[in-house]
């Protein structure tokens, strides 16, 4: 049995293929199966441990992208578009595999299109309110559609389309507190809070914290992924703005957390301030904690879907919305306070977030996908 994966180059593309991997593992353990091979097919690993850990082999394609606004750019990736479909296609025919599986965005549209023309079985899942194009357009051939929230229904057909929430790795789902604060540093009786710029960050998430951390840790202590590309600024920021201060020890700072350092982290955090990605929230709702999401501008998000994400999320009462054009220094900060100083209010969101946490959703989509492929291997 050959399952393939496919799927844009961002975390929120690339975990939940991984969290859904983990599923189909132990599914062959339970039920004795043999033989499955399961592929990721884009033009780069994006994190190879990962992909090594579950037995996933990568296999290059290429793609391009439609950028609004950018005509010139967008006809020279045309061409990069129809070699992507060329190699894809190729690819898959060497490969021939029993199902593709399609987690959306832009690079993942030759594979899906090469496994069209091949009339190899696809599913897809989308994690947004509303799809991006590649996944518009593959939900109208796949055979089954995955959403993560119900108001992503309406774009898809009903007759093929479920409603499993979004696949998060199972240590993710498993927050760490035993040897948390001994491993980050930091003081037990300290409200902890946990800021997420994404992997890539987020600079004015970033330059907003810089502009209160002084005054946050006279209160609280500050675990904060800056992103792999701000990292070495932040931190020569931080270390002028806190070089007399003193608690400065309370600020903790990391390019990127990894999987037990960002399970230490959400261990012992009291608040999480993060970007909208349904990825990022779904990791949120499963460890139970209040959040303030910051969604991206909508003219940096295609589609405006974090900010759509958001305000689906905090309707639950699990979270709090600041748009990126409202994120002021003073804002962050007494919203930072009115969920720390208020325990029965942090509690009530911390409950109301774990309420929409979906921790069968990778099995789920696990299971349809093994099923497709058996059907396509008789």
């Amino acid at each position: 049995m050959k399952i393939a994966f496919t799927g844009g180059g961002s975390g929120g593309h690339f975990y939940p293929i991984i969290a859904v991997a983990e599923a189909i593992h132990e599914i062959e353990e339970e039920r004795r199966l043999v033989d499955i091979e399961l592929t990721y097919y884009n033009n780069e690993p994006y994190d190879a441990r990962a992909l090594f850990d579950n037995e996933i082999k990568w296999k290059y394609v290429t793609s391009g992208k439609n950028r609004p606004n950018k005509r010139l750019l967008n006809f020279l990736d045309s061409f990069k578009i129809i070699f992507g479909v060329v190699i894809a296609t190729w690819q898959l025919y060497l490969h021939y595999p029993d199902v593709v599986f399609g987690k959306g965005g832009g690079a993942s549209f030759t594979t899906l299109f090469a496994a069209r023309l091949l009339r190899i079985p696809v599913m897809i899942h989308e994690s947004d309110t509303v799809p991006g194009r590649v996944q518009a357009w593959a939900g109208k051939f796949a055979k089954r559609v995955a959403i993560c929230v119900p108001e992503a229904a309406s774009h898809f057909p009903k007759d093929k389309t479920a409603l499993v929430g979004m696949p998060v790795r199972k240590l993710i789902r498993e927050p760490l507190r035993d040897g948390a604060y001994e491993f980050l540093k930091l003081e037990r009786a300290i409200p902890t809070i946990l800021v997420i710029g994404g992997s890539q960050g987020a600079l004015h998430i970033n330059n907003i914290l810089l502009d209160i951390l002084p005054r946050l840790l006279d209160q609280y202590q500050v675990i904060h992924q800056t992103g792999k590309a701000g990292f070495d600024d932040v931190n020569l920021r931080a270390s002028y703005l806190l070089e007399n201060h003193p608690h400065k020890e309370r600020y903790k700072s990391f390019a990127y957390l990894d999987v037990t350092a960002m399970r230490m982290s959400a261990g012992i955090a009291d608040l999480v301030i993060s970007r909208a990605g349904n990825t990022a929230i779904f990791e949120i709702a499963s460890w139970g904690k209040p959040s303030i999401l910051i969604p991206m501008d909508a003219s940096m998000s295609v589609g405006d879907h974090q900010r759509e994400n958001a305000y689906s999320f905090a309707r639950g009462g699990g979270g709090i919305v600041i748009e990126d054009k409202n994120l002021r220094p003073t804002i962050l900060r007494s919203e930072i306070d009115r969920v720390l100083t208020d325990k029965a209010l942090s509690k009530d969101m911390g409950e109301k977030a774990k309420a929409t946490a979906t921790p069968q959703a990778a099995k789920k989509i696990a299971e349809e996908l093994i099923k497709i492929a058996l059907m396509h291997e008789s």
